[in-house]
């Protein structure tokens, strides 16, 4: 799966930021022209809503900007809500999971709770229920919930003491 991960440019190693936005930029793409999503909600650059209006054109710079502020807020819903300890690929996932759902939704899930009752792999498996859109299964979203999940499971933490174990063994 990390091979995987890095076909589609997710630097597993990184930081939670820099994990989060190649995730998002990875699975949203950019355009900088409003247009209607698959269930009809008016987007542009990389997956804004709150803002987007149809004929509406942005720069990449303000895409850009729009993505910052957008995966800050999904960070933050991220660390108000959980209450356990996270990697940073695990927080990394549910910033992505956020960005995409939404806080409300993020706040009011089983995930959360699994998660935060210490239910680890049962929590980051709740992420393949989330990939419907309008009712319907959207192949991509299936993509993106299995890369999340990925990352949700894979603790980097661990992957660090065990190259120390090696080194001293």
């Amino acid at each position: 799966m990390i091979r995987r991960l890095a076909k589609i440019g997710v630097p597993v190693l990184a930081g939670s930021v820099a994990i989060g936005g190649a995730v998002v930029g990875h699975f949203e793409g950019k355009r900088n022209e409003a247009y209607r999503d698959a269930v009809g909600v008016v987007t542009i650059c990389y997956g804004h809503t709150g803002s987007a209006r149809l004929g509406q054109t942005l720069s990449d710079e303000e895409c850009q900007r729009l993505l910052e502020e957008d995966l800050g807020e999904a960070f933050e819903a991220v660390d108000e809500h959980v209450t356990v300890e996270l990697p940073p690929t695990r927080q990394a996932a549910l910033a992505s999971f956020v960005y995409n759902v939404g806080e409300g939704a993020f706040q009011r899930s089983t995930l959360l709770r699994r998660l935060n009752a210490g239910r680890i792999q049962d929590a980051c498996n709740e992420l393949r229920r989330w990939v419907y859109a309008g009712g319907r299964k959207l192949r991509g979203l299936v993509r993106r919930r299995e890369v999340e999940r990925a990352l949700c499971l894979y603790d980097t933490t661990q992957v660090a003491a065990t190259a120390a174990n090696a080194d001293e063994g």
